[in-house]
């Protein structure tokens, strides 16, 4: 079986680094819906050493963060699953009182029609990840506020 998330082609990535990347999912009922992904084939949070663990999250927080800021939702909702694509992946969801999905998960049964919002823009996005992980050196000692080439 051939894993989606070890191929990058048609993602929207956001911000990366030599560990992980952050996409935008393009959901046009969730504004702002990222997912992080760990670059290497792992499935469980386990198979990653301490530190690797210890960036992962740092990049799913500094994710949500942004996404607090800069839309307000009433709600973050974070999910790893790996049912469907067993790599190891984070879903960072800002979820609202008025979307077509809340209170029930966005996998759930609808419950009304839902009001779209604007997505933040990539570049919103980056800077502000960049900027929640300035104070955390990544495990390469590189600077997390410059994207990797």
């Amino acid at each position: 079986m051939t894993c989606p998330l070890c191929f990058t082609g048609d993602e929207s990535v956001v911000w990366k680094d030599a560990s992980c990347r952050v996409i935008s999912v393009m959901d046009p009922d969730y504004a702002g819906y990222c997912r992080v992904i760990w670059n290497a084939h792992v499935v469980e949070m386990t198979d990653l050493a301490q530190a690797e663990r210890d960036r992962f999250l740092d990049v799913v927080f500094a994710t949500e963060a942004t996404l607090r800021r800069l839309m307000r939702p009433d709600k973050i909702n974070l999910a790893s699953f790996g049912n469907v694509a067993p790599h190891l992946h984070w879903h960072v969801i800002p979820r609202f009182g008025n979307d077509r999905h809340f209170p029930e998960p966005v996998w759930g049964t609808a419950q009304r029609e839902g009001v779209r919002r604007e997505s933040p823009s990539v570049a919103e996005l980056a800077a502000g990840i960049a900027g929640a992980l300035s104070d955390r050196p990544t495990p390469s000692g590189r600077d997390p506020r410059q994207p990797e080439e």
